[in-house]
C-alpha cells in the first residue's frame, strides 16, 4: 500500500468513539502500518462532538484528515454525519449509525435537528446507514453498538475479520470481549 488511508472517526461524547480508534490503531499496527490518530474533543462529557482522525500507511508524518481526504467516515450519530460528510473523498464510504441524539442547541429550542438526514447524504455519498443502537438492544447490551458500527466500517478496511476479532479481544475489557466480538461480527455480516 502505497498511499495513506484516511479514516474519521466522528460522534457524541459517551459513544465509544475513543475506544473505536483504539481498536482501529491496534488493527492498524498488528498489519504493520504507521500510524496517526489525533483526538478532539468538543465538550465530550457534555454530549458534544468528538472527532478521531486515524491516518495509516508505509510512513505517515501527520494525524490531521483535511475536507475531501477521508476513504471512510464512521459516524455514531446521524447530525455527526451531515457535520462531517464534507471530510469524505468523493469514492468514499460513509458509514453511519441511525440514531439521533439531540445537541444542546435543540434540546433548549435554539436550534432545529434536521429532517432527512441520511437520504440527504445519500444523494451525494456512498452511505451504509445501520440501527445500531437497535442491533445492540438484540444482543442484550446498548453499549456495544460502536462495534456493530465499526463491523459495518471494516468491509471498506484491507484487515480480515480474524485480525478484527482478535483486536477487539486485545483491547476491550476481558469480561466484554464475547460481546464486543459478537457486536463487530453483526455489523461485519451486514
Amino acid at each position: 500500500m502505497a498511499e495513506t488511508k484516511n479514516i474519521m472517526i466522528v460522534g457524541v461524547g459517551g459513544q465509544g468513539t475513543l475506544l473505536t480508534s483504539r481498536i482501529l490503531g491496534g488493527i492498524i499496527l498488528t498489519a504493520g502500518y504507521d500510524v496517526k490518530l489525533s483526538e478532539v474533543h468538543g465538550m465530550a462529557q457534555r454530549g458534544g462532538s468528538v472527532v478521531t482522525f486515524v491516518r495509516y500507511g508505509e510512513k505517515v508524518e501527520e494525524p490531521i484528515v483535511e475536507a475531501g481526504q477521508a476513504d471512510v467516515l464512521i459516524a455514531f450519530e446521524r447530525l455527526e454525519a451531515l457535520r462531517y460528510a464534507h471530510f469524505l473523498k468523493p469514492d468514499g464510504a460513509l458509514v453511519v449509525n441511525d440514531q439521533r441524539i439531540d445537541p444542546i442547541t435543540v434540546v433548549t429550542g435554539a436550534a432545529k435537528y434536521p429532517d432527512n438526514i441520511i437520504e440527504d447524504l445519500s444523494k451525494s455519498y456512498k452511505v451504509y446507514s445501520v440501527d445500531a443502537a437497535g442491533e445492540a438492544l438484540k444482543l442484550g447490551n446498548s453499549r456495544v453498538f460502536n462495534n456493530i458500527v465499526l463491523g459495518v466500517a471494516a468491509q471498506h478496511m484491507d484487515f480480515s475479520k480474524e485480525a478484527w476479532l482478535e483486536v477487539i479481544a486485545n483491547t476491550v475489557p476481558p469480561k466484554t470481549v464475547e460481546i464486543n466480538q459478537k457486536a463487530f461480527l453483526v455489523g461485519y455480516e451486514k
